[in-house]
């Protein structure tokens, strides 16, 4: 059976009273896990409430005992790597090691120029992305001061301390679906795979092909967990379903569209029709993405039914 968590998007209204509600009911409902995005806006207007991602998962990891979580995904362009692994390590041990340590290049250009992140362009930022994955890695594994000389980073007699309580720190997760740059990096650098709003029969295909690009890293398919982020609409009847995703998209799309985009879409025997597939392809979690942040007697609908 596929682990269900939920994920939310932290720039989309995310306050503190929303926060210790929607953790509280994860936690209590019994979903896997919770995670959430980081990011300081949407990708465009009007800006909404965005609590800061690291303090808020300090504050998630000392008041719940059960569930993972963590970010999908923090981007390397907001924070040196250094800082990164520094706090994810103090998170994980705060939490009693519970975090998932999601990291990408970055990618939405309205934040970087609003705040003053350099996103550099696609071949630069992924140039970057490695390095920043090199540092991490690097700092979590060794024991001795390490020495790295990037292009964009470098180190020189660094170690992290305290050492991690977990061997080797908590798992790296890299989202995203790219053949090219992204699942190379999976590949060579996680111990989780988070793929992206992708359909059924294009997930098995993606989840196949990284299975190879494992191997060729001399690593066991089985090194790296698999994992999906999608969106979700969810309801207790058909009929409120169809009228949801009318709202959703305008009125523009259908039930079967938004699936056959990776959509996880339906009543609960519906979405746990669509799970079992997405189980027989190799998935092991899902992160359902939750928009609504103060629907919490949905969340516990959604709990009832499916889990």
């Amino acid at each position: 059976m596929v682990e269900i968590a939920i994920m939310i998007e932290g720039q989309n209204g995310l306050n503190w009273p929303r926060w210790q509600r929607i953790a509280r009911a994860v936690e209590d409902l019994g979903f896997s896990g919770l995670y959430r995005s980081d990011h300081f806006t949407n990708a465009n207007p009007p800006d909404k409430d965005s609590l800061e991602l690291w303090i808020s998962l300090a504050w998630l990891a000392s008041h719940t005992s059960r569930i993972r979580f963590g970010p999908l995904v923090s981007p390397l362009s907001f924070r040196h790597p250094s800082f990164t692994v520094r706090m994810a390590t103090a998170v994980d041990d705060l939490s009693g090691g519970r975090l998932v340590l999601g990291v990408g290049a970055g990618w939405q250009e309205r934040e970087h120029i609003n705040y003053g992140f350099d996103l550099l362009d696609i071949n630069a930022r992924f140039a970057r992305f490695e390095e920043g994955l090199k540092v991490i890695t690097s700092l979590l594994k060794s024991n001795t001061p390490v020495d790295f000389d990037g292009g964009h980073y470098s180190l020189q007699e660094a170690i992290l301390l305290p050492r991690p309580q977990r061997p080797d720190g908590p798992p790296i997760l890299i989202g995203g679906n790219g053949e090219k740059r992204t699942l190379p990096l999976v590949a060579k650098y996680a111990d989780e795979w988070n793929a992206l709003f992708v359909g059924f029969a294009e997930y098995a295909r993606l989840n196949e092909y990284l299975n190879t690009l494992i191997i060729a890293e001399g690593r066991k398919p089985t090194d790296v967990q698999r994992s999906m982020m999608t969106g979700c609409i969810f309801a207790e009847t058909t009929s409120e379903v169809e009228r949801k995703v009318a709202a959703r998209t305008n009125g523009k799309r259908n039930v079967d569209d938004l699936r056959q985009r990776g959509l996880i879409v339906g009543t609960a025997p519906e979405i746990q029709e669509q799970l079992d597939v997405l189980h027989d392809s190799g998935l092991e979690r899902i992160m359902l993405q939750w928009l609504d942040l103060d629907d919490l007697d949905g969340l516990m609908a959604l709990a009832k039914g499916v889990l």
